[in-house]
């Protein structure tokens, strides 16, 4: 016997499109559609359900889109590949279907010809990215290694204890739960903080918190020595 055909999972809002995509793909022996979503929680159910080895996913899935619904599949099955299908390419698009853990982007002006050939190459452990796609998506990940380069060496400039106090602002804290886990005086970690916001060259605490968090610096870097 041949080996058993890929299970796919199909979400679009759209049905006449989903039975298009169905028609097409499953004019291909080695494919096979076991279950189709109308939005994001719909996608994430019939994935749990019906044990797919590739998802394909609408972007702009209703109510839960195709970003988040790509984070709960592979979170919840982590043998299931995600082969999202934006509308342009969007690299910035392209950029966070990637942090959110799929395997592979087309746009839906695609041929069938080519998603046929994503589905068998994301199936089979690779990642797809259109090739004219990869220019702006390098210079975006060169500038975000760059401007984390940057945070890092301004975390650097923190004391020990500046770095404390920052880990904490970054975890929703205000100046009395400063103080009382670091037992020091409310006027002290008033200080701190300005001296962490002049360092970090930010104007307030909520800017020093998004600081940590979009630069992707984690506890552990924040409370590293210097």
């Amino acid at each position: 016997m041949g080996e058993s055909p890929i299970r796919i999972l199909l979400a679009d809002q759209h049905a006449l499109f989903r039975e298009a995509l169905r028609t097409g793909l499953e004019s291909e022996s080695d494919l096979q559609v076991v279950g189709e979503a109308r939005n994001g929680p719909e996608a994430v159910a019939e994935a749990e359900r019906t044990i797919p080895g590739v998802a394909i996913l609408d972007l702009d899935l209703p109510i839960t889109d195709g970003i988040r619904a790509t984070v709960l599949i592979v979170e919840r099955m982590p043998n299931c590949r995600v082969l999202v299908l934006g509308p342009t390419d969007d690299y910035r698009r392209l950029v966070e279907a990637l942090d959110a853990g799929a395997s592979g982007f087309l746009t839906k002006e695609a041929p069938l010809a080519d998603l046929i050939q994503a589905t068998r190459v994301v199936d089979g452990g690779n990642t797809l990215i259109p090739p004219r796609m990869l220019g702006p998506l390098l210079t975006n990940l060169l500038r975000r290694k760059k401007d984390q380069d940057h945070a890092h060496d301004r975390i650097a400039r923190l004391t020990r204890r500046e770095r404390e106090v920052l880990a904490l602002l970054a975890d929703g804290a205000d100046n009395e739960d400063i103080a009382r886990v670091l037992v020091i005086s409310p006027q002290t970690a008033r200080t701190h903080i300005q001296n962490i916001l002049g360092k970090l060259a930010v104007h307030s605490r909520l800017e020093a918190a998004a600081f940590v968090t979009q630069n992707g610096i984690g506890p552990d870097l924040v409370m590293a020595d210097g």
